[in-house]
């Protein structure tokens, strides 16, 4: 049942325009074990280092299109002509070292998908396999890394990934459900 107050949904503080709204409501905190979706967040976090989420959130059918569905097998074969087109592409972060690095995660993520099964199977290890949950009152008390995101991180980049590091990893981890940071006020804290 939805957290109400004064007849009003009530939702984690961030999430204020319409489409963060949606991500919140829809997507956000929920466990993904898909390794097409995971791979996807990892790059969309990536490429938000630096910059606000709500900036990916209005770019990111065209991060879907630009980069091939995040299919990695085809994004791990990008080569210059392919780069250069994504640095014109206007619906996109345009940052040759984000671009180069969607492509380096991509030659990455394919050994440790072999390796483990799957990247799923990897990935959610750090948390032994099932959501941390937090009990957040405030916006104030989430954290911006752990020491799962910091093995995390440290993990990634032994294996070659690049804009990997632990908070890139938490807000990760939030994203794709590895920990509810839904305030408990939020009606999505208890459905996640």
């Amino acid at each position: 049942m939805a957290s109400k107050e004064q007849g009003k949904i009530v939702r984690c503080a961030w999430a204020k325009n319409d489409l963060a709204i949606l991500y919140h409501d829809r997507e956000w905190g929920l466990p993904q074990h898909d390794d097409r979706v995971l791979f996807e967040f990892l790059l969309l976090e990536g490429a938000q280092a630096g910059l606000s989420w709500d900036t990916i959130l209005r770019k990111r059918d065209n991060y879907r299109a630009a980069f091939n569905k995040f299919d990695a097998k085809r994004i791990s074969r990008y080569e210059q002509p392919k780069i250069d087109s994504l640095m014109r592409d206007e619906g996109i972060v345009r940052n040759r070292l984000k671009i180069l690095s969607a492509v380096k995660n991509a030659k990455a993520f394919l050994p440790v998908q072999k390796e483990f099964g799957s990247f799923d199977r990897y990935i959610w290890q750090f948390v032994g396999g099932k959501p941390r949950v937090n009990r957040l009152r405030t916006l104030s008390q989430v954290l911006s890394r752990t020491p799962e995101s910091d093995q995390m991180s440290n993990d990634l980049k032994k294996r070659g990934f690049t804009f990997v590091g632990s908070t890139i990893c938490y807000a990760f981890m939030q994203a794709v459900g590895m920990v509810n940071d839904h305030l408990i006020t939020c009606f999505r804290y208890r459905e996640v």
